[in-house]
């Protein structure tokens, strides 16, 4: 059984210039249920079809089993994924012995990027770059799920 424990964080800052490779996704959700999703991708130049479910309430480990697809299934899966699309695209940044992910989100949700850093515990000591902002891991706003059909455009702030 396969998972992720991940911990997010708003950015402040120049993050780019740390960037030693970027790319584009576009990511739609085929099933949303309170714990469960069921998310279609083209990341670059690949596709993949991910199931994610949480452990545990108020816990940053979750199952996660991801498989490549064809890229053209994909994109056929993201048409069912009607308007709940995200585009964005992700920097990858190396901090000591881990690498961040930070997503400039686009559309609807532009204006918002997201750092994220996957652990092999929840209690992994690891760096916290300057342009690392506040931690909203397990705030379900900044789920990407939950920007699908809550863009940050619309949260009035």
């Amino acid at each position: 059984m396969g998972y992720e424990i991940e911990r997010k964080f708003l950015v402040n800052g120049d993050y780019k210039s740390h960037s030693f490779k970027n790319f584009r996704i576009k990511q739609g959700y085929l099933a949303l249920s309170g714990v469960t999703i069921v998310r279609v991708r083209i990341k670059g130049e690949k596709a993949f079809v991910t199931i994610k479910s949480a452990l545990e309430e108020n816990k940053i480990k979750r199952n996660e089993w991801e498989y490549e697809i064809p890229v053209q299934d994909a994109g056929e899966m993201l048409l069912l994924c009607e308007e709940a699309v995200i585009e964005k695209t992700r920097y990858l940044i190396k901090a000591g012995k881990h690498i961040f992910e930070v997503d400039d989100f686009e559309g609807e949700n532009e204006g918002l990027v997201i750092a994220e850093i996957e652990l092999e515990s929840e209690d992994e000591p690891y760096e916290k770059p300057g342009w690392l902002g506040p931690e909203v891991t397990g705030n379900v706003r900044y789920y990407n799920s939950f920007l699908s059909i809550h863009p940050y455009s619309e949260w009035g702030e």
